[in-house]
């Protein structure tokens, strides 16, 4: 049977690349990634209140495809396009609110603290994404030769943003805590990721013993060694979608807490959700114990996947 093809619409953001990604892998298509940019002026204006054409945005989408999954603002009006343009030859998917009607996508995949509803609308506990147990296991030997101790913690570090501040001394306590309550008898294995400042990478070289295994770059088979390795896993709070992906393990996971720039009902909202599925705790609360905790491993992104299968496995593309 031919593969249904698929194009990808993104602003380029790994949370956004691991969620369509995720999904097209899912769903067994033959895709390709477009990274949408928009012209100057529109990108000053919500998507709701720019026109649906083609001089908003830079790409030449004229591209052979079954299905669109966008995901970010940047993509919304490039998916309604091609939705209004090709109709019912093709089905467009948009993965969390896009802000404007839902009526202007087949599917919306949203995550239940965006408190969303609609026909179209299928909800998610956490963000879906692109890791495979599959993939986690294929990768365990990548970094298990450099181990020296049985038990493994795992710090998975995001970046400043929009609502959350690295400052020198949260980054100051969030090392301190781990080498106080894990490192006399876990191994630590230190991940960056896209928006983690170097200074922090080279602030924890400095920081840790040279027994802990600090990758200093971008590494998907350490980040996927790492939590296949991990017994513990430590995220930071800036980043739904990589707690998202360290829940598929089953592990432990707490969530290191950063000073708030401003308040997020939806931050809020996810933390919450996790905690009622005893996925995440927090770091840092007054009396800290090691004790252990187990939930169901977290896979939406098969969970959706297998829902708009079905939906789709008679569609018309001619």
């Amino acid at each position: 049977m031919t593969k249904l093809k698929g194009i990808l619409l993104t602003e380029g953001m790994h949370g956004m690349i691991s969620q369509v990604e995720g999904l097209a892998k899912a769903l067994d298509l033959e895709f390709i990634h477009e990274k949408i940019e928009i012209n100057n002026f529109w990108k000053l204006i919500p998507p709701s209140l720019t026109p649906v054409k083609n001089f908003v945005f830079k790409n030449n989408l004229n591209k052979d495809f079954n299905i669109v999954i966008s995901c970010g603002r940047k993509s919304v009006i490039p998916s309604i396009y091609l939705k209004q343009k090709f109709k019912n030859k093709i089905i467009n998917i948009h993965i969390q609110d896009p802000k404007v009607s839902l009526n202007n996508f087949d599917f919306i995949v949203a995550p239940e603290h965006d408190k969303l509803s609609g026909n179209n609308v299928l909800t998610t506990k956490g963000a879906i994404h692109y890791l495979r147990p599959n993939e986690l296991k294929d990768n365990e030997d990548y970094l298990k030769t450099r181990l020296k101790k049985n038990k493994v913690v795992t710090l998975i570090l995001g970046g400043p943003n929009k609502y959350y501040n690295y400052d020198d001394k949260s980054i100051n306590e969030l090392f301190e805590k781990i080498e106080q309550s894990f490192l006399h008898s876990y191994q630590l294995i230190f991940v960056p990721s896209m928006r983690t400042p170097q200074k922090i990478i080279n602030k924890a070289k400095d920081f840790f013993s040279e027994n802990q295994i600090i990758i200093d770059k971008v590494d998907k088979k350490a980040y996927l060694s790492s939590l296949q390795l991990a017994d513990r896993i430590i995220v930071t709070c800036d980043s739904t979608s990589m707690i998202s992906e360290a829940a598929i393990t089953g592990k432990p996971i707490y969530v290191a807490h950063f000073p708030a720039i401003k308040n997020n009902h939806r931050f809020k909202n996810f933390f919450k959700l996790f905690k009622s599925l005893n996925i995440i705790r927090d770091l840092m609360p007054v009396e800290f114990t090691l004790d252990k905790w187990y939930y169901e491993k977290l896979n939406e992104t098969d969970r959706i996947s297998r829902y708009i299968k079905e939906h789709i496995k008679n569609y018309d593309f001619s």
